[in-house]
């Protein structure tokens, strides 16, 4: 049994495996997808973290996970299925039957893509229909393209990709948008990107690919691709019943990060906060770390 295993390996997680490598504590970091950083990779561009200006968020979360394997921080790749109490501490059960127990628990879930809800979305995903565009945008040199959403991600994906698509079209339900007024305005002012209010996605096109879009006001857009930036939800089904949730699905806990369930804590945007950052992930991860060392030394 190990003194601690983090589930989550975005940038609270691998903060949380900074701190927890150098408080020489037994600890490993389970994440379900392979070499995975979170979301951030997902980032075009990273402005607002100490020290990062101009870099990609993938750059950034590759330096994290780097900065982690320097230490000899170990890393399962495999996603949690189950968790449950055991003598002393935590069982973890895995996809294909394999268990992790440890004494604490770092719970760094994070956030899942919103649905769209719509017909086509699901038989088309990966198909046309993703929620990453500098994963999937350079697949779309001189196509067009559909982005959905009216905050930071959405005016940032449909800047990203007027630079290198045919058409790009910004749909948004609402009249007014959320995002940056700068790179609003930028949008503006480009030739292949045509801005769409008051209006949404009614249904994904296609038989095999994405061929066009129906709008709810009666449009229909022929496309190449359709990108959703229309935010997330936390990730937290899997302990639903084990910790206390608020009425959005967020985990319960205070700065200390400390759950409901002792020896279970909780760090990054997982978490009951009021603002969801780089920089209060990564400072959750040393909270939750430090609040896992109390508590397994009141336990000894």
């Amino acid at each position: 049994m190990i003194d601690l295993l983090i589930i989550g390996s975005g940038p609270a997680g691998l903060s949380a495996a900074v701190y927890a490598k150098r408080s020489n504590l037994d600890v490993m970091v389970a994440e379900k997808e392979f070499l995975g950083t979170g979301q951030i990779a997902g980032s075009i561009r990273v402005d607002n973290y100490l020290g990062s200006f101009g870099m990609s968020g993938y750059e950034l979360g590759e330096s994290f996970r780097h900065h982690a394997e320097e230490l000899r921080v170990p890393f399962y790749t495999g996603e949690a299925v189950s968790i449950r109490r055991s003598p002393g501490g935590w069982k973890t059960e895995f996809y294909g039957g394999e268990i992790l127990e440890a004494r604490t628990i770092i719970f760094a879930g994070g956030t899942v893509p919103r649905s769209l809800n719509v017909p086509g979305e699901q038989e088309l995903a990966g198909r046309g229909v993703s929620s990453c565009v500098v994963c999937d945008g350079p697949l779309y040199r001189d196509k067009t393209t559909a982005v959905v959403g009216g905050g930071d991600t959405a005016l940032d994906s449909a800047l990203y990709l007027a630079d290198m698509c045919k058409k790009v079209y910004l749909i948004h339900w609402r009249k007014d948008f959320r995002g940056n007024h700068v790179t609003l305005e930028k949008l503006r002012e480009r030739d292949n990107v045509e801005i769409i209010r008051n209006a949404a996605v009614k249904t994904i096109n296609g038989t095999d690919i994405v061929s066009s879009i129906t709008l709810t006001n009666g449009r229909l857009l022929k496309v190449d691709g359709l990108f959703k930036a229309i935010g997330s939800d936390p990730g937290t089904a899997l302990v639903k019943d084990i910790v206390r949730l608020d009425a959005y699905g967020y985990i319960l806990a205070g700065e200390d990060c400390s759950t409901t369930a002792d020896g279970f804590f909780v760090a990054g945007d997982v978490r009951t906060k009021r603002l969801r950052q780089i920089s209060t992930a990564v400072a959750d991860g040393a909270n939750a770390v430090f609040s896992a060392i109390a508590y397994l030394k009141a336990n000894e």
